[in-house]
């Protein structure tokens, strides 16, 4: 516990202290990410720009394509505290301050490195290697996914493709919908597959693809299992090492590395479980990470609230989508792909439909039970205002089904600037004295 408190007193920028063996061993998978890149350009093999989420990791993998996260290189850059001089690099451009500073950081790089006509000195994991495509998404959930790349083109004089991922509004009837939905879906996957073919002048081998969607659906379970394992009291693993083990799921999916990480981490949680080995000594509070990306500079904080008495048993953001029923009809494996984000992403609408009309304050609701949550945290990430938006709505609906206190933190993902140290340490003390009163008030 002093450990912990200690650690914070030169600042809330410290390193983020972890609490499981797995989440210690994640960083070396992110500079195998940027490695890989590095391997690839210098033997010409097709290297492609990708946002995670997309439905692009089965397939890159089985066209042999390397792929590079833009989103996880430009988080890399805020842990360094180097994202300020690529987002400045952007400004330079015409780039705005509040956009999406995900991609702000990666276009300021694609500018510095087009202009200096080599790698920017001195970056993390030796930058990002110019790409040979790069791939967006055309999705509800970001609107930078759609345009980010295209705009990047000024700087890397490469092909783009965007394709389209598109599920129904929560009082849809999903009977009536799915089918047009899929079809949608599977035509939009399958251009990416013939733009992929001309890209590298290969054939997608379809059993292949087969193969690692199997792997990839073992991987999602055993994911999901082991963060099932922290509903338990004391809480085995806190949501700052999640922010970590989240990265072979969103990565690496679809590789046997990924897979054994997942089973690694279900044995290690498990161990803790059962020998009752907490997050923390004195576990006074159970917070939920409600909604909104992290910011990345300051994952310390999370150590603040542990020097409290508070733990994040679990979290939205990034939790691992769950295991859902593949149809028996659906052989291909574009169907297959299809099938399960249609029913991971509508899995919700239904109860939502019952009763709060809202599939994300149904899912707080669910976890508020089942991982026993005294309170409830939402960060609020300037420049991301797509996940962001009606947060302060679904935490004024959920206020109807539980009297529970609720705290909006506000600062950034990569923009160090946004945040307001000492007064997010405030609003924290304020927030954990709340707690007290609301434990002792229903006690």
């Amino acid at each position: 516990m002093e450990e912990k408190k200690g650690g914070l007193l030169a600042g809330i920028y410290s390193r983020t202290i972890k609490t499981t063996d797995a989440a210690k061993k994640v960083r070396p998978l992110t500079k195998k990410i940027s490695q890989q890149a590095h391997e690839a350009a210098a033997e010409g093999r097709p290297i492609a720009y990708c946002f995670i989420m997309s439905l692009h990791d089965e397939i890159i993998r089985a066209m042999d394509i390397t792929p590079i996260w833009t989103e996880n290189y430009a988080a890399i850059t805020a842990v360094k505290r180097q994202g300020e001089r690529f987002i400045s690099s952007a400004q330079g451009e015409g780039f705005p301050r509040n956009l999406c500073t995900y991609c702000t950081i990666q276009e300021g790089f694609d500018v510095m490195r087009h202009q200096l006509g080599m790698m920017p000195p001195d970056a993390p994991d030796g930058g990002m290697e110019r790409p040979t495509m790069m791939l967006g998404t055309g999705m509800m959930i970001c609107d930078p996914r759609y345009k980010s790349y295209q705009t990047a083109q000024r700087y890397n004089d490469v092909p783009v493709h965007v394709h389209g991922l598109l599920w129904p509004a929560a009082d849809a009837n999903l009977a009536e919908v799915q089918d047009y939905y899929v079809k949608y879906i599977v035509e939009e996957l399958r251009d990416l597959v013939d733009f992929l073919e001309k890209q590298t002048g290969r054939k997608m081998d379809w059993d292949r693809l087969n193969e690692i969607i199997d792997l990839a659906n073992k991987t999602y379970q055993v994911w999901y299992d082991a963060y099932q394992l922290r509903k338990a009291i004391p809480a085995p693993m806190p949501t700052e090492d999640a922010m970590s083990t989240m990265v072979p799921g969103y990565f690496w999916m679809g590789t046997q590395e990924a897979f054994d990480f997942y089973q690694d981490l279900y044995n290690e949680v498990k161990y803790r479980v059962d020998n009752r080995i907490g997050v923390i000594p004195d576990e006074k509070y159970r917070i939920l990470w409600a909604a909104g990306l992290p910011p990345w500079f300051a994952l310390a904080i999370l150590n603040y609230f542990e020097s409290l008495g508070a733990v994040f048993p679990i979290e939205i953001t990034y939790h691992p989508p769950p295991p859902v029923e593949i149809p028996s009809h659906a052989k291909h494996p574009l169907e297959r792909l299809a099938w399960r984000f249609f029913r991971q992403w509508t899995q919700r609408n239904e109860e939502a439909q019952r009763r709060s009309g809202d599939p994300m304050v149904e899912w707080m609701l669910e976890m508020i039970e089942d991982y026993k949550i005294d309170g409830v945290l939402a960060h609020r990430a300037t420049t991301c205002r797509t996940i962001h938006v009606g947060q302060i709505h679904q935490l004024n609906v959920l206020r109807d089904y539980v009297d529970l206190p609720m705290l909006i933190l506000e600062s950034d993902i990569c923009d160090v600037s946004a945040f307001d140290e000492a007064g997010t340490k405030d609003r924290i003390d304020t927030f954990v004295e709340t707690l007290e009163v609301y434990k002792k008030r229903k006690q």
